[in-house]
């Protein structure tokens, strides 16, 4: 491990002891924090991800700095150093609706980070639920499917009853009154009982697609150890 200051100690050696490279919640770290975190990251020629930071957040930082991230506003996330060519390993996400499309767009970035492709297939709620009916035979071949839904959360055993995929559900706080601040959508996906789903904390799509990586990695090394093609 790394000292990149007194107050911050990044993990540089994670990817090796884990398969999963290191990443930063800038959410409440200051922009002097940011900014070195990013120069240390940069000067050791390290990949690194950044979660929940917002473009409010990036601009504060000075012009030399930003010009070192990626950054996407809409995920809040970015990206310093260059992401591997992307290759899709059997991964894709699910999006409820468009309020949830933030955190959907957070576990796709999370992935991309690391050189794989998910396609996000967007609002198929089960309000209509013939929406996602119809995205059925793009999901019938993938391995890991994440899943990102507010309100009621229904959507979560839905696709679990109707997929041959792991399903990851990403409870988000997207709603109002009892569903507020995501609760109501975590009942649902700790509660079902569909078989073959798991879940991460509310609003965590990053989380989603780092438990994501490291099952679509044990099945690859599975498939070339064996002589299966993907």
């Amino acid at each position: 491990m790394i000292e990149a200051g007194s107050d911050i100690v990044l993990d540089w050696g994670r990817r090796a002891r884990t398969g999963l490279a290191e990443a930063v919640l800038c959410e409440q770290k200051s922009t002097e924090q940011i900014a070195r975190i990013v120069v240390e990251a940069h000067t050791r020629g390290e990949r690194l991800l950044l979660t929940r930071l917002s473009a409010e957040r990036l601009t504060d930082l000075p012009p030399a700095t930003r010009v070192l991230i990626d950054h996407d506003p809409v995920s809040r996330t970015g990206l310093v150093g260059q992401a591997p060519e992307p290759v899709d390993l059997g991964a894709a996400i699910v999006c409820a609706g468009s309020s949830d499309w933030p955190v959907a767009t957070e576990a796709q970035r999370a992935l991309l980070a690391d050189g794989v492709a998910a396609p996000i297939y967007g609002d198929v709620g089960v309000a209509g639920l013939w929406r996602l009916m119809n995205r059925l035979p793009d999901l019938a071949d993938r391995h890991v499917v994440i899943v990102v839904a507010g309100m009621e959360g229904a959507l979560f055993s839905v696709l679990a009853g109707l997929v041959p995929a792991l399903v990851i559900a990403v409870p988000t706080s997207v709603g109002y009154g009892v569903a507020g601040g995501g609760r109501a959508a975590l009942s649902s996906a700790l509660a079902s009982c569909a078989p073959g789903l798991v879940t991460v904390n509310i609003d965590n799509g990053f989380g989603a697609a780092m438990a994501a990586l490291k099952i679509l990695r044990g099945n690859a090394q599975h498939q070339q150890e064996h002589g299966e093609t993907p």
